[in-house]
């Protein structure tokens, strides 16, 4: 505990020079509290819903209501009925970036999707023709594809490819690239769970080598004036800012696009537009969020049923 301790103090004064707000973010850590939940509606709220709503918050969307603290939305009948979907309010404001789109949408492609909040966000607010959603670990689809079919988001359909398979199989090809990258998860500890190791150096820079290795091969499939969303459940500057970063460097057809919605929230380690929510707000245990437009010109890639067919379909929904 007193090694934790340790490093959460270290990690607190990387991102913070003022010694209250360092205070402030470690003692949200330490001292978990409960969060207003959230939901996304999927289809156009009744007039009859019953849970109580709490005030939103300026950049909140229309279709996502924040409740009070003693709602159980999940235990909801309309939610069974797939009306609407359960979602972090940190997530919310993670995917809050893709309001800032808004050219037509024909491919969403969400590289590490399960279990499908980012997707149906996107989903909701583009209205794209398809949605590819990918998921590495295979334990996970049925979780991913059960929530899909609930919340009758169609058409879509369901990978378990690596992200390097993909980069070679289906390159600029879709129009919105999500990559809510797997990530040491440091703010689960916000919310009362236990992330052993969750700050450790060589814990934090494996998963910042898999999260470059993963939005390189992510930015692969982007098609000419499409974006990229990179978003992540933790605080370390090595996998939030630094990743987005690396990315420009590497690729310097892209680049950052500025969210106006969420200015106030701009991350003060960067001159990047790249944006935090941190558990010290009082509205979610953290998120980190950053955008980016590829600006070729090129033709597009067009997928075809066989190419899905070759990688391996796992689930459908037309």
């Amino acid at each position: 505990m007193e090694k934790i301790s340790n490093l959460l103090l270290k990690l607190s004064r990387r991102l913070y020079v003022d010694t209250e707000q360092q205070e402030e973010f470690i003692n949200a850590l330490i001292n978990p509290q409960v969060y207003n939940p959230s939901i996304l509606w999927c289809r156009d709220k009744p007039n009859d819903f019953s849970l109580s709503i709490a005030k939103p918050v300026d950049w909140q969307p229309a279709f996502v209501d924040r409740l009070e603290l003693n709602q159980k939305p999940g235990q909801h009948p309309l939610h069974e009925q797939g009306y609407f979907y359960c979602l972090d309010f940190s997530s919310v404001f993670a995917a809050s970036i893709f309001l800032k789109i808004s050219q037509p949408i024909n491919l969403i492609f969400d590289m590490c999707a399960a279990p499908g909040g980012k997707s149906i966000f996107a989903w909701r607010v583009l209205q794209p023709e398809s949605l590819i959603a990918n998921e590495v670990i295979g334990k996970r689809i049925g979780m991913l594809f059960s929530n899909f079919k609930r919340c009758k988001i169609t058409p879509t359909a369901v990978l378990n490819r690596d992200s390097s398979i993909l980069a070679e199989a289906i390159p600029k090809s879709s129009d919105l690239v999500i990559v809510d990258a797997p990530c040491s998860g440091q703010s689960l500890l916000a919310k009362g769970e236990k992330v052993p190791g969750c700050f450790h150096p060589t814990n934090i820079n494996k998963n910042a080598n898999r999260q470059k290795r993963i939005i390189a091969n992510s930015a692969q499939i982007v098609a000419p004036q499409g974006y990229l969303a990179y978003t992540t459940c933790t605080y370390s500057p090595e996998e939030n800012e630094q990743v987005c970063e690396w990315l420009l460097q590497k690729f310097p057809q892209y680049e950052p696009v500025e969210v106006s919605h969420l200015k106030d929230y701009q991350s003060h380690l960067t001159t990047i537009p790249c944006y935090r929510m941190f558990p010290q707000s009082g509205l979610g245990a953290g998120a980190f969020a950053a955008l980016f437009k590829n600006t070729e010109t090129e033709n597009v890639t067009k997928i075809n049923e066989e190419t899905l067919q070759q990688l391996g379909i796992r689930y459908t929904q037309i």
